[in-house]
């Protein structure tokens, strides 16, 4: 897990930063490599029996293997194009690496080939992919196994090699192995121990590797026998980050399975991004004198389309403008440098202009960290309190020895007491503090025993008084108790699966449908006619489960409503009720001359209760006029010019 923001001050050429924000900036921007080494074995090979049901694998695990890497490709083009990645293939009759005669001393890895060298993937190297994975007869060609057993310490060197070659300063280097042998060196304890230090090579080189287990439907996957001594539950980078293993992907022979390809898809994809930390070593102080280190993560994060940009044609090769901005005086045109410009706030129609020391003593609240004010209930914290997206922030061993045990014991016995921290919280040197809560988090595991959010705590910043906003003006209307409990019938039965709402299941349609038209643009395919949309309702089955209660509450309500207008006859909804008058004719509301005008005393009154922006227009210029002011422009520059006029008396 890379570390991309600390929590010490990032100046951007002498100046600093005035939002309050977090810098998220060198988090997404940080790069990524990924190399998947997929073993072609006769097992790997072997496609499942067939069945007659529309559910069952009909991949092989190879197959399954490479299409998800063409899938993981295709996402990657587009959504993290700076993002290397290539394919392994070990196992194979073909041996193939870098040219071969690149190979470090002239030495060949047997059974090792090179299918994609790691490198940012272009649309050739997609349509290569893809023909591949949809031609059997070029598959049948290439994804030969080989008659002698492959070394898993030969596999591993040869990654590191691509690594230390292709992507020697990536923040993120992840190998991503698939393969359905747990135990690949059964009776030789030589392989077994040179894969373990090859695999300690990587590690230090600060490589993670990630385990896709394939289980056959006659054998169950069991990492104890080899994988778990080279597979290191940390990061190399960051050794106290919570790190998820993937449970073992089993294959599907009859119809009810779950297709191996699916399950595949699902836990590569939930892998496809690497954990960044989003600040490091932030002391968190519980007690006078009393303080552990913690980093906090992003773990859930908004995925929006990248930015365009302005590309040059007119070379020989295609390259990304950049964009300069120029300080220029108004009156003389001549550039002005950046020593020359000051900071200033605009205070009573003045401008207050500040040093940049004294910008930053402004801004300055204390040393970065999180300190714990005391603790509340955690019934207490309403659901309106999220005023930004919260930060999952786990114990860090690098300042403070001893963190992870005091964090975990603060972490169970809040979970234990249903309790909450208030804490003041300074995220990074010169940014505002917030008054946040810290929640105390448990283990969620999937359905196959795979962790999906790690234990920890959340810090979830808590609004001050000036953030909270008035009211709306609502009416309460009450629903009789028969139309409630109708009601309740048509919730139940519309309730979703379990109960819970499932984000993997709904990808952002706008997101997919913006990268599935560049997709088809840049490898040159059909346009597709419209999107994927899986938000849309499915009102056949809506109808099928509800609809007959929903026409049976219908009927209740116009019973309901025909009862409750003899009850209230002359107040129906939808009529207006006469105004009192001598003809019971509704009395009409009759302009007055002088609705554009407002004394100076009145005026004044508003000035003072800061609420000059709820005049109209006309009011406030017929107020200038009469003051002989300038009435030209947009209302919030005549709430200007009329704040102005009473702070200069």
């Amino acid at each position: 897990m890379a570390e991309e923001n600390k929590w010490k001050s990032r100046e951007d050429d002498g100046e600093q930063e005035e939002d309050e924000e977090l810098d998220e900036t060198a988090f997404r921007n940080a790069k990524d490599a990924v190399l998947f080494a997929i073993e072609v074995s006769p097992s790997m090979l072997t496609a499942p029996p067939p069945t007659d049901s529309k559910k069952a694998d009909i991949d092989t695990p190879t197959s399954a293997a490479l299409k998800c890497a063409y899938s993981l490709m295709q996402q990657r083009i587009i959504s993290n194009p700076s993002d290397m990645m290539g394919i392994l293939l070990y196992g194979t009759e073909k041996t193939k690496f870098q040219g071969q005669e690149q190979a470090r001393g002239g030495l060949a890895y047997p059974h090792c080939y090179l299918l994609a060298d790691l490198d940012i993937p272009a649309a050739g190297d997609v349509k290569a992919l893809k023909t591949l994975v949809d031609d059997e007869e070029e598959s049948q060609k290439l994804l030969v196994s080989s008659k002698g057993s492959v070394s898993m310490a030969n596999v591993l060197f040869c990654a590191n090699q691509i690594f230390t070659t292709k992507a020697p300063n990536f923040a993120s280097r992840r190998l991503f192995i698939v393969t359905d042998n747990d135990d690949p060196h059964e009776k030789d304890k030589a392989l077994r121990s040179a894969a373990a230090v090859r695999a300690k090579d990587l590690y230090d080189l600060g490589v993670i590797i990630e385990l896709f287990p394939i289980s056959r439907p006659d054998h169950e996957f069991d990492r104890d026998r080899f994988y778990n001594d080279i597979i290191y539950n940390s990061s190399p980078a960051d050794p106290e980050a919570p790190a998820p293993t993937s449970g073992p992907t089993k294959t599907s022979s009859t119809a009810d399975g779950v297709p191996l390809l699916n399950s595949l898809l699902s836990s590569i994809n939930s892998k496809a991004v690497a954990r960044r930390a989003l600040f490091s070593n932030l002391p968190l102080e519980i007690g006078p004198a009393f303080k552990i280190s913690v980093k906090g993560y992003i773990i859930f994060k908004r995925q929006e389309a990248r930015r365009n940009c302005y590309v040059w044609l007119n070379g020989e090769v295609a390259q990304i403008a950049k964009g300069v901005t120029t300080q220029m005086a108004d009156d003389t045109a001549r550039t002005v440098e950046k020593g020359e410009i000051k900071k200033a706030y605009k205070f009573g129609g003045e401008q207050i202009a500040f040093t940049p020391e004294e910008v930053a003593s402004l801004r300055y609240f204390g040393d970065p960290g999180i300190r714990i004010i005391g603790f509340k209930p955690l019934s207490m914290l309403p659901i309106w309190a999220n005023l930004r997206p919260s930060t999952f922030i786990y114990p860090s061993e690098e300042e403070y020895v001893g963190s992870t045990r005091v964090f975990s014991a603060l972490q169970q016995k809040l979970l234990k007491d249903e309790k909450m921290g208030l804490a003041w919280f300074v995220a990074r040197k010169n940014a505002a503090p917030v008054i946040a809560a810290i929640v105390p988090g448990a283990e969620k595991l999937g359905e196959h025993g795979e962790q999906l959010i790690p234990p920890g705590m959340w810090i979830i910043p808590l609004p001050f008084a000036d953030d909270i906003r008035q009211n709306p003006d609502t009416s309460l209307i009450r629903a009789p108790e028969p139309l409630v409990d109708m009601m309740r019938v048509v919730i139940q039965q519309l309730q979703l699966p379990k109960a819970q709402y499932s984000p993997e299941k709904y990808p952002n349609p706008a997101l997919q449908w913006h990268y599935r038209i560049l997709q088809a643009m840049a490898l040159e395919e059909d346009i597709p006619e419209q999107p994927e949309d899986k938000t849309i309702p499915k009102y056949k089955q809506i109808h099928k489960r509800a609809g007959a209660y929903v026409v049976d509450w219908g009927i209740e309500l116009e019973q309901q409503y025909q009862a409750w207008a003899k009850e209230n006859r002359g107040t129906a909804l939808g009529r207006k009720r006469p105004a009192s008058g001598d003809d019971g004719a509704a009395a009409k509301k009759q302009k007055t001359t002088n609705a554009g005008t407002i004394d100076t005393n009145e005026m004044r009154a508003h000035f003072d209760k800061n609420n000059i922006s709820k005049l109209t227009v006309t009011v406030m210029k017929g107020w200038l006029d009469k003051k002989n002011l300038d009435t030209n422009g947009k209302k919030a520059e005549l709430v200007e010019r009329i704040e102005g006029f009473f702070e200069r008396k």
